[in-house]
């Protein structure tokens, strides 16, 4: 089983977002037959099968053994990941494209940016999957306490000098064999998820 699978078919996206194969995946993260899952969701063991039938087809679940029950044949199943991330490249042509409208001062554009990363690594993934290769990839994640909006403004002109300083001195434009990586600095507030879900609740 994968940490995480990225989705770029707009049809098993579709299959992903639908509450009762959203459970069944989750459900799934520990190996079930359509008898055990069908008491947890509360649905019958033929509509279980059904949708697995439908998960599996989309190669969000696979096989993991089948034990004789009596006269029958039971399919134990699991999911093919811990978790999905759908690919923006799902929804074609209004996926977001930074290009569109650059301005490192909006929240839309980051979300843009965001979109063409997670599509861009997701891509490459499969590909690596394909090739039998790793991604080289980086990602530092952090958090900042700013005092005030003036100290957050001079970090950002700081990290941007400092970025801008690291590429002029590691990018060589005519290096035989090289190759472009795509740098992707992002700051934004905090969400308390603690918080959040006591708001939802």
């Amino acid at each position: 089983m994968l940490d995480v699978a990225v989705i770029d078919e707009p049809s098993t996206a579709a299959v992903t977002l639908e509450p009762v194969r959203a459970r069944l995946l989750h459900e799934l993260a520990v190996p079930g037959s359509a008898s055990s899952l069908a008491v947890k969701v509360g649905l019958s063991r033929q509509k279980v099968n059904y949708y697995l039938r439908d998960l599996e087809k989309h190669g969000l679940v696979e096989l993991v053994e089948e034990r004789r029950k009596g006269n029958m044949t039971e399919r134990v199943m699991r999911a093919t990941a811990g978790a999905y991330v759908i690919s923006p490249s799902a929804s074609g042509p209004v996926a977001p494209d930074p290009s569109r409208s650059p301005d490192r001062l909006s929240a839309r554009w980051l979300l843009a940016l965001a979109a063409r990363l997670v599509q861009d690594v997701g891509a490459l993934i499969g590909a690596g999957d394909k090739a039998g290769k790793r991604v080289a990839t980086f990602a530092v994640d952090g958090e900042v306490r700013f005092a005030n909006a003036a100290d957050r403004a001079a970090f950002a002109q700081e990290l941007s000098e400092a970025v801008a300083g690291l590429v002029a001195k590691y990018h060589d434009e005519s290096a035989a064999g090289g190759r472009r990586h795509r740098l992707v600095a992002a700051l934004h507030p905090s969400m308390d998820r603690a918080e959040e879900a006591r708001d939802g609740a």
